[in-house]
């Protein structure tokens, strides 16, 4: 008689497709709650102590872990030393494993003791699982309750195949890394290694996405399952599906929207690939997209827009008369959100909440190497006056505002602000002059008399100034560090403006 041992966490579909395998002439064996889900539900079933002829042991720690049960899964039917051991010992062959483990992540998640957590750490389960991986040539290992119907076809027609057997047995072994990697994430957490030497990352498959970066490569989005306060956190209201583009940009966005998430004021920021287009402070939904929208009236056409607050009706009908991607917000009136959806394609994102970053580590991977580092969260940076002349109040808040907006771009990187709103921004430059002639010249047309500008590194020459004052703007914030910076500071004052050092450089690339 063939056997079946099913030992479930998840109990869902299990009464069903055991049936299934009693009427295909399987007997099935099983363990604690599961035998009496099966039993209860008259499907024909022994306990597992009747196969190992010994009971569950330490609170149910010790049910599986016998050589009763791992001899008969473990034994090779083509190797005649291992069927005569078997028939030795009276051992009987198992020939299909169906296991759920222990809900070790769900624990975490609802933040359980330390010690119930660790009595969700499954022992037998992983144990039978990898047994029966490893003999999948004879062995059928079930993980998954979407596989149910497909064994139960495959066997009511001719049988699993040795192909059918290795997929399974892939995804058996994907899923104990999976949960291993939860595991030791859990304890480096606990013991509070960051940057541990062997470091076990596991991401679950969300969805494939229409192409990736371009038409020829393909693109998915997979899913960290103990990430804490994840910024991609929304519901979608209106619009087709998110592209791999869309949600690259997306996240540059909320990122700039969680540099201002403690202000009193209402943050519009429009990204362009990946870079912000324009950024305004308001007082409500409507001040602050137009101070982003007259930044750049021109980038800002297919972008994305992200707003710090409720969207009303009057900032929607200005949304509506551009292209744009997205437009994500805390929420949207129900007048306002109508007007949205008139444009059948327009993303219209409600997010939640914007929570401080759990995430302590940024990280590239690289051709099989994996660079790793501290998030750049640093915002509230020292304000060393090193010019004759101090930057007024107004200035100060500028400056601060210039900052937030400037790490977030590509470096190098120069943004000049005024008033709470980008006058001109330039990005990801091989130099920092050209950054900000990038930044003056494709403006050309604003006003920046008495601006402030912000760099997210040093200066290593005077010219940033000296350009600078040409176009009258009046104060610069920089983070300071170079060998030079007692050529900038000479020509600031020489040219009457105000300069601060942070002390922090923020480059990004």
């Amino acid at each position: 008689m063939k056997r079946a041992l099913i030992s479930v966490t998840d109990k869902t579909g299990v009464v069903g497709f055991a049936k299934k395998l009693n009427d295909l002439g399987y007997e099935v064996i099983s363990t604690g709650n599961t035998f009496k889900k099966l039993d209860e539900n008259g499907v024909k079933v022994i306990q597992v102590e009747e196969v190992t002829n010994f009971p569950e042991i330490l609170d149910g720690r010790v049910k599986t872990l016998n050589p009763y049960i791992h001899g008969g899964i473990l034994y090779r039917r083509d190797l005649e030393s291992h069927v005569e051991t078997v028939k030795e010992h009276n051992i009987g062959s198992i020939d299909i494993v169906v296991v759920s483990l222990y809900d070790f992540e769900g624990a975490v998640k609802s933040k359980k003791s330390h010690e119930d957590i660790i009595e969700n750490i499954d022992i037998g389960g992983p144990s039978m699982i990898r047994s029966a991986s490893k003999n999948y040539k004879d062995v059928a290992v079930v993980v998954d309750i979407a596989d149910y119907d497909m064994i139960i076809e495959k066997l009511e027609n001719g049988g699993l195949t040795e192909e059918d057997r290795r997929n399974l047995a892939y995804k058996a072994f994907a899923t104990t890394a999976r949960y291993d990697a939860l595991i030791s994430s859990y304890f480096a957490g606990v013991v509070g290694d960051t940057y541990p030497d062997m470091m076990t990352l596991t991401f679950e498959k969300d969805t494939e996405l229409r192409y990736g970066e371009n038409g020829h490569q393909r693109g998915f989005l997979y899913s960290q399952p103990n990430a804490k306060n994840p910024i991609l956190n929304y519901e979608q209201l209106n619009g087709k599906a998110l592209s791999f583009n869309n949600i690259n940009d997306l996240h540059g966005c909320l990122e700039f929207m969680r540099e201002f998430k403690d202000d009193d004021q209402v943050v519009a920021v429009a990204i362009k690939h990946a870079n912000a287009c324009g950024v305004g402070l308001g007082k409500d939904s409507l001040q602050a997209y137009t101070k982003c929208f007259e930044s750049d009236k021109i980038s800002i056409f297919g972008g994305i827009v992200g707003i710090t607050s409720t969207v009303d009706v009057a900032t929607a009908k200005m949304l509506k008369e551009i292209f744009l991607e997205i437009v994500v917000a805390y929420d949207f009136e129900d007048e306002a959100l109508e007007i949205l959806k008139t444009k059948k394609n327009l993303r219209v994102l409600k997010l939640a909440k914007i929570e401080e970053s759990k995430q302590v580590l940024d990280m590239k991977y690289l051709d099989g190497k994996l660079l790793v580092q501290d998030k750049d969260v640093i915002r509230n940076e020292k304000r060393d006056v090193v010019t004759k002349i101090a930057p007024s109040e107004d200035q100060l808040r500028d400056m601060d505002f210039g900052m937030k907006v400037v790490k977030n771009l590509k470096s190098n990187a120069i943004v000049i602000v005024k008033d709470g709103q980008t006058l001109a921004s330039g990005c990801g430059q091989t130099s920092r002059i050209w950054a900000l002639s990038n930044a003056l010249v494709n403006n050309k047309d604003k006003n920046f008399e008495g601006a402030v500008l912000a760099s997210d590194a040093f200066f290593p020459f005077d010219d940033c100034v000296r350009l600078a004052a040409e176009y009258g703007i009046k104060a610069i914030v920089q983070p300071g560090g170079s060998i030079r910076d007692e050529d900038s500071i000479k020509a600031c004052d020489e040219l009457g403006l105000s300069m601060v050092f942070t002390g922090a450089r923020h480059f990004k690339h």
